[in-house]
């Protein structure tokens, strides 16, 4: 069950098999979960049995379902990690998403391979090199441009298909590319176990210590918010259009799934040669709406050219949506203008000095409305403390509809496949025949003497009636024929019994003509990788993968920085996003401009938060921010084989050419 050119895929993040069910039901046509290890969400792990039975699940509707096993591997992890492929293959998973290359000199099951967005894939010669070495998917870079996409998809051709992220929270650093949190904590992000170091508050200085930002959260990108660019997206090539969250609650799943869902059917409808990946359709009980879960506000980040307001700056946390403004605050109450309905249970938000505060409404009540027409709501708090400072006119958001939410808690979406159904005749009884969207058919017989109807149109609609009840299967009938010689006395109760085996018959066919994708064959003799020397920034962590690279060509291999047992100064963070650019100091913006800023302060800059310092170095050709930090190692060495065939540290070949 490989994706094909013709379609287009809506990739939802799972953190629980339960939310992989929501995630389909509300429109997913595959599904990414993380295994019991190696998934790179420590917290967001899942049993090969609880992934089994989502596969049963997908399968029924022809949804993929991808494990995450991108981590980079402890020599030591290898053969785990080998025996989980094997489990995760036995129990129907259709591919794996990874980082480290030491899989692909494993001895693996046929399952489809696709390389993370922790490969770091900007280029498209990095592309065509994963493409060639055998994967079929392609994660790429969050940073790409439309434009960068395109020559990507020139480059790739119909080698691979191109997967871009579209929603959720976004890495400020380029993925796998962040070493951040593994200097500060020794927390690795490439291993799973990312501190989030980026949402922390930091000062920005020049060389004399002049303050250009204080304690703001400068590294905090805004959440990234594809929705006016999908079908610019689609033109460029891409094929899967990601969701990120695997950390995310069920009403984030439902809501985003389904906003996904409408804006690409809405695109589909107009593209005969494109179709979804997945069969069914869906019908929603709530009105999707990605700005009442959890976001940091949206930006389409690099994805139609650089901007300055990209940054989450005054706060990493959810401020909520403007509702409207204080009309009064009492000792405990609160009076708001708004145009909205509030309701018991809704979260109010606003700003204090930089902190975002929330509290959680007890009761709410209307009282009239002001000369605009607002209404006028009075408001019980849980918390009156929470009141101080609040003065007439200040803005106020709501981060929780309650009612909204409700309604998400309970079942909010209905999947099914459209169905025909052919009741006809035959010497010694009746068929029925099922045919479903996709094309597949079963036709199940009722041996029966067949007798004339007393009343044949009230008969007819009985009929129609029972062979339509599909109740809760996957299938809602959508056209029924009546196909007969004579106008029979059809039993409701024969009618049933062909409507439900004819229903289990046709699940059971659609399963066994769903061809399983298998794994891609990389190139032979091996295509070359793009580049004859690897640094830290290869994560290169165990044998094999120093192994892959060397088949590959590449003849200069250091360690991952994981692996490094010297400390350096080395760049812990390389990221498109530009803190001169935010703050209007870059060259390029001056250039033949008087006055920004004053002037075009010189480099360093520096970054502080709490004990920590780094440097802020500018490449400006790539426009490219590298955070510039000391290399603090927290696990040194792990084993290789060397030149001799022998075991020896892997901090040994550190710029060894052999």
């Amino acid at each position: 069950m490989s994706l094909q050119p013709h379609q287009v895929e809506l990739l939802s993040p799972a953190r629980t098999a339960e939310i992989g069910r929501e995630a389909i039901l509300h429109g997913a046509d595959a599904v990414y979960i993380g295994g019991p290890g190696f998934g790179a969400r420590h917290n967001a792990a899942n049993s090969v049995a609880d992934i089994a039975g989502l596969v049963a699940f997908a399968h029924r509707y022809r949804v993929r379902i991808f494990v995450t096993l991108n981590t980079i591997l402890h020599e030591a992890e290898l053969e785990p990690a080998r025996q989980l492929v094997h489990a995760l293959y036995d129990a129907g998973v259709d591919a794996l998403i990874v980082q480290d290359m030491a899989l692909l000199e494993m001895d693996l099951p046929p399952i489809e391979l696709h390389a993370s967005t922790q490969c770091d894939i900007r280029s498209p010669a990095k592309a065509r090199f994963l493409s060639d070495a055998g994967f079929s998917q392609l994660v790429l870079a969050r940073e790409l441009s439309i434009t960068q996409i395109r020559e990507v998809q020139a480059a790739v051709a119909a080698g691979a298909v191109l997967e871009y992220f579209i929603h959720g929270a976004l890495c400020v650093a380029f993925s796998g590319q962040c070493y951040l949190s593994h200097a500060e904590t020794g927390r690795s992000a490439n291993r799973g176990d990312c501190s989030q170091a980026c949402r922390l508050p930091y000062t920005l200085t020049d060389r004399q210590g002049g303050v250009i930002a204080f304690d703001k959260h400068l590294l905090s990108m805004k959440d990234n918010n594809q929705s006016a660019n999908l079908a610019a997206l689609l033109g460029a090539g891409i094929r899967s259009f990601k969701i990120e969250g695997r950390y995310k609650d069920m009403t984030y799943v439902k809501n985003i799934t389904a906003h996904y869902r409408q804006l690409l059917d809405g695109i589909l409808e107009g593209h005969a040669d494109l179709v979804p990946a997945s069969s069914g359709r869906c019908e929603f009980l709530f009105r999707p709406d990605p700005d009442k879960t959890f976001n940091r506000a949206g930006t389409d980040y690099f994805t139609s050219g650089r901007k300055a307001d990209i940054g989450a700056f005054d706060s990493p946390k959810f401020t909520g949506t403007a509702l409207g403004v204080v009309h009064r605050v009492g000792p405990d109450w609160l009076e708001i203008a708004t145009s909205e309905a509030m309701h018991n249970g809704d979260g109010i938000s606003f700003m204090r000095k930089r902190e975002v505060v929330g509290v959680q409404v007890n009761t709410v009540a209307q009282r009239g409305r002001n000369v605009d027409g607002d209404s006028i709501w009075h408001v019980v708090p849980n918390d009156a403390l929470v009141l101080q400072g609040l003065k007439p006119g200040m803005a106020i958001s709501r981060n929780r509809d309650h009612a909204w939410e409700q309604a998400l808690l309970k079942p909010s979406a209905r999947r099914s496949i459209s169905l025909r159904l052919l009741l006809r005749d035959v010497p010694g009884g009746l068929v029925l025949e099922l045919t479903d969207a996709d094309g597949v058919a079963v036709a199940v017989p009722a041996v029966l003497p067949l007798e004339l109807a007393r009343q044949p149109q009230q008969g007819d609609a009985q009929a129609r009636e029972q062979l339509g009840r599909l109740g809760n299967t996957l299938f809602v009938a959508e056209v029924i024929v009546l196909q007969l010689s004579q106008p029979w006395f059809l039993p409701s109760s024969v009618l049933n019994q062909l409507r439900r085996d004819g229903v289990a018959k046709l699940e059971q066919a659609r399963l066994e003509v769903l061809a399983r994708g298998v794994r891609k064959a990389g190139l032979e003799p091996p295509a070359p990788y793009p580049e004859t020397s690897l640094d830290y920034l290869g994560n290169v962590y165990n044998s094999l993968a120093w192994q892959f690279y060397r088949r590959h060509g590449v003849e200069v291999i250091e360690p991952a920085y994981e692996a490094h047992a010297e400390p350096g100064e080395v760049s812990l963070m390389i990221t498109k996003h530009c803190l001169r650019y935010a703050y209007q100091l870059c060259p390029k913006q001056a250039r033949g401009v008087t006055g920004v800023m004053g002037q075009v302060r010189a480099d360093p800059l520096v970054l502080k938060s709490g004990t920590e310092t780094y440097t802020l170095r500018f490449e400006c050709r790539p426009c490219e921010m590298h955070v510039m930090g000391t290399m603090k190692p927290h696990i040194a060495r792990q084993p290789r084989p060397g030149s001799d065939g022998q075991a020896m540290p892997l901090v040994f070949f550190q710029k060894e050419s052999v």
